[in-house]
């Protein structure tokens, strides 16, 4: 069929058409290549032409701090935009809009082996939401794989909130179903087939009247969620063909994580802030709503690893390249990775930021669905493609770059290149300019300062004191979990080792240390 593009997993093995697998194999090399030859050529010009190199590294740091002030700007007008919002009262607002009442949302939490305290959080979150619980349908979507345990789990929290809201109804995914990767896009798409059947279309309700939140387990809404959600789908230009983006706060148990991990956690929120500024690159992550017509119509992934960001596109090429993403401008809050040791902990915040590197899979999903639908105006392909394929080597290399090449062609260049005087400049240079690129840094504490929720009692002035230097790590996780895990991921694609999904474990770690 001409649109079977459309549903192609994260596999070129998998694709039937030979001429299309070729093309998305050869594709599938892309991200990897890039990565390393750019590395590659670094490091050799270093030796061979390091006067090159030298003046290379010194325009991309200028390139770095310009760049760095560029998000920053972003990060503050979202970070304002969001303090405003918090303040508003938006059911107040939805009460002036005609038949606000008629929506509904249904909600999916995707669980594989949760404890109940993080689901009864989650819950608890929707239960004292300030939106009326007649209009909130919860789904909590068990992998049948989990076990005893998640169903013991799950019977407890369908005891505790069965009467909380219009409808709650707990879905057992079957393993090994074909067609599926097992992960949370199969087990939501299972879902949201099922409500519909069970639900939905049982009870007569309009498609167009459903909005379906997509939420990780751990996802805790803030009170005024589903009201700026429906405020938002009710007044955006084109309703059924956008998707609603809110801010992940990694805010559940940030006072019991170690600074490495909240690193990490804060600045994926700042990365996010920055793109909700920027709507013409802003992408479905993690935990978003979208319009329940468009969510059955297009049907969820359920053969990839990044359900979350593949469905935006899958929407964006069944819609011929007429869909957006709306910013909220509004958090929910999530986990930051923890486990029962500093040292597990590390390994699954490493294992987390390659999946979601993983992404990386979008690049020849993408770049085929741009020859393939010739509906798509030339500049919105363009503009795609290199939005991605930039975003992606940044990842791989841009920390590396910044951090390597300002003294590693001193190192092996030479004689005669190190006694030159732009040499003798080059790491002064490059370490002034990036000091000024520390503003950045500067707003980041100001903006994690602003989520950061009340120190809990029991947590002590020492972790207080961690928070606000915690930001020194950052040359290290930038390297570490940031460079490492997207040239890992973008390597294991370029020699076909596909992942399958990896469930990050959802726990509580008070004794961790820092």
């Amino acid at each position: 069929m001409e649109r079977d593009y459309i549903n192609y997993g994260d596999r070129a093995s998998e694709i039937e058409n030979p001429k299309e697998r070729k093309i998305y194999r050869s594709l599938e090399l892309l991200p990897g290549f890039l990565n390393l030859i750019t590395l590659i050529f670094a490091f050799l010009f270093s030796f061979f032409r390091p006067v090159w190199v030298a003046i290379f590294i010194i325009l991309f740091t200028l390139f770095f701090v310009f760049n760095t002030g560029y998000l920053s700007y972003h990060q503050i007008i979202c970070l304002l935009k969001v303090r405003k919002n918090l303040k508003i009262n938006f059911l107040a607002k939805l009460k002036k809009i005609k038949n606000w009442q008629n929506i509904f949302h249904l909600i999916i939490l995707p669980m594989y082996k949760e404890e109940v305290g993080i689901v009864n959080e989650t819950f608890s979150a929707l239960k004292n939401c300030d939106y009326p619980k007649e209009k909130l349908m919860v789904i909590l979507a068990v992998e049948e794989k989990g076990g005893e345990e998640v169903k013991k789990v799950a019977k407890t929290i369908k005891q505790k909130y069965d009467n909380s809201f219009y409808r709650l109804k707990i879905i057992f995914h079957p393993k090994n179903l074909e067609g599926e990767i097992a992960g949370k896009g199969a087990n939501t798409a299972y879902a949201g087939e099922i409500a519909k059947k069970e639900i939905i279309d049982k009870e007569k309700i309009s498609y167009q009247n459903v909005i379906v939140s997509i939420f990780d387990i751990d996802t805790r809404v803030y009170p005024q969620y589903f009201a700026v959600l429906t405020y938002n789908y009710l007044t955006c230009k084109n309703p059924l063909k956008s998707s609603f983006q809110p801010i992940p706060v990694y805010n559940n148990n940030i006072w019991e994580a170690p600074s490495l991990t909240r690193i990490i956690s804060v600045s994926n929120t700042f990365w996010q802030m920055i793109q909700q500024e920027r709507p013409e690159q802003l992408v479905t992550y993690s935990s978003h709503s979208m319009p329940f017509e468009a969510f059955i119509k297009i049907g969820y992934p359920k053969n990839v690893v990044s359900d979350d960001s593949r469905i935006f596109w899958k929407s964006f090429f069944y819609f011929n390249g007429d869909y957006q993403v709306v910013p909220l401008y509004y958090p929910v809050s999530m986990d930051v990775v923890t486990a029962l040791t500093l040292m597990r902990t590390l390994i699954n915040q490493y294992k987390q930021q390659r999946r979601w590197a993983w992404g990386c899979t979008e690049i020849p999903y993408i770049f085929l669905g741009f020859l393939k639908n010739k509906k798509i105006y030339q500049w919105k392909k363009f503009f795609y493609s290199l939005i991605l394929s930039y975003g992606f080597w940044s990842w791989a290399c841009m920390s590396l770059l910044i951090l390597f090449l300002g003294w590693l062609p001193w190192l092996v260049g030479g004689e005669e290149f190190k006694i030159s005087l732009l040499s003798y400049n080059l790491p002064r240079l490059t370490g002034r300019i990036l000091t000024i690129g520390m503003f950045g840094m500067v707003c980041g504490t100001i903006t994690s300062a602003f989520f950061l929720p009340p120190k809990p009692r029991h947590i002590s002035w020492f972790k207080s004191f961690t928070m606000n230097i915690q930001w020194l790590f950052l040359p290290l996780t930038l390297v570490v979990f940031g460079a490492f895990p997207a040239l890992d991921a973008s390597i294991r694609l370029m020699f076909g080792k596909y992942m399958g999904f990896w469930c990050t474990p959802k726990g509580r770690a008070k004794k961790l240390k820092n």
